[in-house]
């Protein structure tokens, strides 16, 4: 969830994601599952601010 979160909106820097790697090492297939946690926020923000997310929503769940 940490990491889906620095994901979305343009992204933390590269070293946000080695740093955390280092402390706590991610599955090698972590990525793929990525935009499932994404959604979750993605929907937050849909219901808290509107359908100005609604776009993001439908482009990620495209992907499934």
């Amino acid at each position: 969830m940490d990491i889906a979160m620095s994901q979305l909106f343009g992204g933390f820097r590269q070293e946000f994601l080695e740093g955390y790697q280092e402390v706590y090492p991610l599955d090698e297939d972590w990525q793929e599952r990525l935009p499932v946690y994404q959604l979750y926020y993605l929907l937050v923000h849909l219901n808290q601010f509107g359908e100005s997310y609604g776009s993001n929503v439908d482009e990620l769940l495209s992907r499934f």
